[in-house]
């Protein structure tokens, strides 16, 4: 699994505190940005750099992780892109059944909720990254469905 990481100035030092995370635990990560911490970034750019990375990818299951303040722009601008089915997640019930569900794989974090808790963004990374695809008929049709609109 290769996942691709970014962020706006926001998320800036909590995207810093994942890539070593995800380092340290072997998973191949690419920083897609923002690389400084620069005030007055927008998050589009990052967003889009990630779901054109996934989507492009030839890794069997592509991921991004996007952090901005509030974890909404970056699913917004995200989800624009067909294939990308990007989650808001603040905790590791809801990162489970995003992956269960709706075979997220773009995970939108809010900085302001977790970034000083550690345990909480740790727990949401471990259950969203290690929680399969149900891969139930409904879901897959869904999916489907959403990649039509």
């Amino acid at each position: 699994m290769k996942i691709f990481l970014g962020s706006d100035h926001q998320g800036f030092h909590l995207k810093e505190k994942i890539f070593a995370y995800l380092v340290k635990h072997g998973y191949e990560v690419e920083d897609v940005g923002g690389r400084t911490l620069e005030p007055s970034d927008d998050f589009p750019e990052f967003a889009q750099a990630a779901a054109l990375q996934i989507i492009g990818s030839t890794d069997q299951d592509p991921r991004g992780i996007l952090i901005c303040g509030g974890g909404q722009g970056m699913a917004i601008a995200a989800n624009r892109f067909r294939g990308i089915r990007a989650s808001v997640i603040w905790d590791a019930y809801e990162a489970k059944m995003t992956r269960n569900d709706n075979d997220s794989n773009m995970l939108c974090l809010p900085a302001r909720i977790l970034e000083n808790d550690d345990s909480a963004w740790e727990g949401i990374l471990e259950t969203w990254l290690n929680t399969p695809f149900a891969d139930a008929v409904r879901f897959r049709r869904r999916n489907a469905q959403i990649d039509e609109v």
